[in-house]
């Protein structure tokens, strides 16, 4: 192999197993060229789909053994969503252990970091695994040749295609322009000519197309698979394209797609069913999560578990003091006196606390998001009495939900927010409501970049946040591997 490191990009995207060491280990579940180019069974064609899904976990050293410096440990989605916004800073005692997320907590990093870094290589690498399962299920033989059903091959190729999406949708909203790969790369030429950036609005439009034909092919049912709930369902695929309309500022679809959502799902009873591990795929509101696994090979747990019970994912003083006088949520959410982060541990007793093998899951998508979602888009449209009724669903869940020591809140906690036509002070509200619900959630830093915000929150909050920080940068070891193929973001 020729003398050089190979951009990640570059080795994500080319299937050959002479590069697979490059990855110290080898990810578990990878598809190789090998196995493309034989006769393909069912079983490849299964485990081509299962792994595409394990880029999303939390499990420790898929992309390599503790490659804490360029952000491999696990998905750095916490850092740079939470971390880097006003909810969370590293550590419950500040340290100069891995400096690098103190550089993204205050706003010195560069584009050498190991959180972009990370982001970066976590989804490239789902997506070479998506584009290799979708390279097995759109061979026109592949029922023939392996004896798939026609429903299994659907159901297959409808969830590759979302998980493609949901990778693309995570760089498009942290890197913004960025190359987009379709198929599988199988010569270095092909790596190199790919390696350039894509214009943001054409990889919009290919997430959208992407899930347009997943809705398409997935069973009209709650989940996709009554044996495998975990796996990314029809309501999954209709709630990103909600998502994506939200962020490109669609608000008539964001309704529409909501609305058909809340014929499925709905908030559960007590806010904290979301997270705990005793109510996972028995719950009304989660839409789609990662299913952790204890004790199963390979291994399949949340290692964010230990990572937190090693003192990192702290909660900033702000976050605690911007709570409403007792709310529940924030006890669910974080312990400061026995520093526990529950939502990633999914107790509220310490249960899975430094465990690097908990089974608590990772939700990427809930009904009171969605529901917000909603209620910011009425909001935008002018349907002020009905933005303010979806706040105060959200809010009502979260009084009437019982609290960590077993009893409710006090008679006026959460008030419903009052009748307004004032369209600021309706996203005033939603704002706050948005925080204390997602707290720890991985959403805060999007939202304020979306909302336009970011710079005004992060300064008042002592945060040099300049301008280039809507953006992250593109890891430098990618540009120069690429010879300068691909561009570097503005500032960096």
């Amino acid at each position: 192999m020729k003398n050089i490191y190979i951009t990640t990009l570059l080795i994500s995207l080319v299937a050959f197993t002479s590069c697979e060491n490059q990855l110290q280990i080898e990810p578990v579940g990878l598809v190789t060229s090998d196995q493309i180019n034989a006769t393909p069974t069912i079983t490849a064609v299964e485990n081509s789909v299962s792994s595409s899904y394990l880029m999303l976990s939390n499990s420790l050293n898929i992309m390599g053994q503790w490659n804490w410096d360029d952000g491999l440990v696990s998905n750095n989605d916490i850092i740079m969503q939470d971390i880097a916004s006003d909810d969370m800073q590293k550590k419950w005692i500040s340290d100069s252990d891995q400096a690098w997320m103190d550089e993204v907590d205050n706003y010195t990093f560069t584009s050498t970091n190991g959180g972009a870094n990370g982001i970066w290589k976590y989804n490239y690498e789902g997506i070479k695994r998506t584009n290799t399962a979708l390279a097995f299920l759109l061979n026109p033989e592949i029922e023939t040749i392996t004896g798939i059903s026609t429903t299994r091959k659907n159901q297959l190729l409808g969830e590759a295609y979302f998980l493609r999406s949901f990778y693309y949708f995570s760089l498009v909203t942290n890197f913004g322009d960025v190359p987009l790969i379709l198929a599988p790369v199988k010569t270095y030429q092909d790596a190199f000519d790919l390696a350039v950036r894509s214009p943001k609005e054409a990889v919009w439009s290919q997430i959208k197309t992407d899930l347009e034909k997943a809705k398409l092919l997935l069973p009209n049912s709650k989940y996709s698979s009554d044996t495998e709930k975990w796996r990314a369902s029809k309501g999954a695929v209709t709630a990103l394209l909600a998502k994506i309309a939200l962020y490109n500022n669609d608000w008539t679809t964001v309704i529409t797609l909501v609305t058909e959502l809340e014929s499925t799902y709905s908030l559960n009873n007590n806010y904290f069913d979301n997270f705990s591990t005793q109510t996972e795929y028995s719950d009304n509101e989660v839409i789609f999560s990662f299913d952790h696994q204890s004790n199963v090979v390979p291994p399949r747990g949340n290692g964010h578990c230990a990572i937190a019970g090693w003192g990192f994912f702290a909660p900033t003083t702000d976050f605690m003091n911007s709570f409403e006088p007792n709310d529940p949520r924030k006890d669910y959410t974080v312990n400061t006196v026995d520093q526990r982060v529950n939502k990633i541990f999914g107790s509220i007793d310490g249960t899975n606390k430094g465990f690097d093998d908990s089974p608590s899951n990772k939700v990427y998508i809930r009904m009171a998001d969605v529901l917000l979602w909603k209620a910011e888009a009425l909001n935008e449209k002018a349907d002020y009495s009905g933005a303010v009724t979806y706040i105060n669903k959200i809010r009502t869940r979260a009084r009437n939900t019982i609290t960590v020591n077993g009893t409710y809140a006090p008679a006026g906690t959460l008030p419903d927010r009052p009748a307004s036509t004032d369209k600021a002070t309706i996203k005033g509200w939603l704002i706050s409501e948005r925080r204390a619900e997602l707290g720890f959630e991985n959403q805060r830093m999007a939202d304020l970049k979306r909302w336009g915000i970011a710079k005004t929150v992060m300064t008042a909050k002592g945060k040099v946040f300049l301008d280039k920080h809507m953006l992250y940068p593109i890891p430098q070891s990618e540009i120069n591997s690429s010879a300068g193929l691909l561009t570097q973001n503005p500032g960096y």
